[in-house]
C-alpha cells in the first residue's frame, strides 16, 4: 500500500480511538469540573459497561444486532446506577474531600474489578458486532461497524453538549459547578446533582465501553489504559471543559492512531505523557480550562 492511503488508514484508526476516547475523558471531565472529583474508579466503570455488554448479548443471543442494542440501553443505565449508589454510600459521607475521594475512588477502583473477575472470569472474551459489512474505498475497504462507532459518538457528544447548553438541567449542573452554597441558598438539591453528575460521567464510560467492545474484547482489567488516556486528555484540554475534552481527544486519539501505524503504540504514550508535561509546566489549567477556584 503506497503511503498516502497508509495515512489514510491510520487516521481514520485514530478517529475510532478519539471518538470512544472523547466519550470515556468527557464522564471524567464533568465530574471533576463539577464535584471537583478525581474519579480514579471510572476506568472500573467503563469496564463494566463492556463486561456487562457481553452478558446482555450472550443472553439475548441471535441477531447480534438486538442483543447490542439492547447493552447500549441496559448498561450505560446500569453502570450510572452503580455510580450513583457509590456516589451516595461513599463520595457523600466524605463530603467530596478531594484528597479523601481519591482514595476512595482508588478503592471502589478494586471492588469494582474483583467483583467482575468473581462473576464474568480472568478470560477476554469477544462481543459480536451488530453488523460486518465493509465500507469499500478506492484503496482498501474498511469497517462499517467502526464507522457507526465514529458516528454514535458524534450524536452521543452533541447530545450531552445539548443537555449541558440549552438545557435547565445543564444550568443547575453549571450553577452548582460556579458557586456550590450560592446553589443551595437557592434551593437546588446540591447532593442531587452530584449523583447525576456520577452517574453521568460512568453511562458516558459505559457507552464508550459498550461501542469499542465488538473491536476489543471484554476483560475486567480492560478500564486502565482508558483511564491513563482520559486524563491525558482532560489534563490538556482542560478540567471540566467539553471544547478542550474534544479538541484533546481528536489530538491524542488521531496521533496515537498515526504513530501507532507507522511507528509503535509505546512512542504514542510516551510522546502524550510528553505533551501532557508541557502542558502541566506552561498552562496548568489546560488548553481550554480555566484557573480552578475553591
Amino acid at each position: 500500500m503506497a503511503f498516502g492511503p497508509f495515512l489514510l488508514l491510520a487516521l481514520m484508526e485514530g478517529l475510532v480511538t478519539a471518538a470512544v476516547l472523547a466519550l470515556t475523558a468527557l464522564g471524567l471531565s464533568l465530574v471533576f469540573g463539577v464535584m471537583r472529583v478525581v474519579n480514579v474508579a471510572h476506568g472500573a466503570f467503563f469496564m463494566l459497561g463492556a463486561v456487562g455488554a457481553w452478558f446482555v448479548t450472550e443472553w439475548v443471543g441471535n441477531p447480534p444486532a438486538l442483543g447490542f442494542a439492547l447493552a447500549l440501553v441496559i448498561c450505560p443505565l446500569a453502570v450510572g446506577a452503580i455510580a450513583a449508589l457509590a456516589n451516595g454510600l461513599v463520595l457523600k459521607r466524605l463530603n467530596y474531600d478531594p484528597e479523601a475521594t481519591i482514595v476512595a475512588t482508588i478503592g471502589l477502583l478494586y471492588i469494582f474489578q474483583q467483583m467482575a473477575l468473581t462473576l464474568y472470569g480472568p478470560d477476554a472474551r469477544p462481543v459480536p458486532a451488530p453488523f460486518s459489512f465493509r465500507v469499500q474505498l478506492p484503496w482498501f475497504g474498511y469497517s462499517g461497524y467502526k464507522l457507526a462507532v465514529i458516528g454514535a459518538a458524534a450524536v452521543v457528544l452533541a447530545g450531552v453538549w445539548l443537555v449541558l447548553n440549552r438545557s435547565k438541567i445543564g444550568l443547575v449542573m453549571r450553577a452548582t459547578q460556579i458557586d456550590r452554597e450560592m446553589a443551595q441558598a437557592f434551593g437546588i438539591n446540591v447532593d442531587r446533582v452530584y449523583a447525576g453528575v456520577f452517574a453521568m460521567g460512568a453511562g458516558l464510560a459505559a457507552v464508550a465501553a459498550v461501542l469499542i467492545v465488538p473491536i476489543q474484547q471484554a476483560h475486567y482489567l480492560m478500564g486502565g489504559d482508558p483511564l491513563l488516556l482520559s486524563f491525558i486528555v482532560v489534563i490538556i484540554g482542560g478540567l471540566g471543559s467539553l471544547r478542550g475534552t474534544l479538541v484533546a481527544a481528536l489530538l491524542i486519539g488521531l496521533s496515537d492512531g498515526v504513530i501507532s501505524v507507522f511507528f509503535s503504540p509505546t512512542l504514542a504514550k510516551i510522546i502524550a505523557t510528553l505533551l501532557v508535561a508541557l502542558v502541566l509546566v506552561f498552562r496548568p489549567q489546560g488548553l481550554f480550562g480555566r484557573q480552578v477556584t475553591r
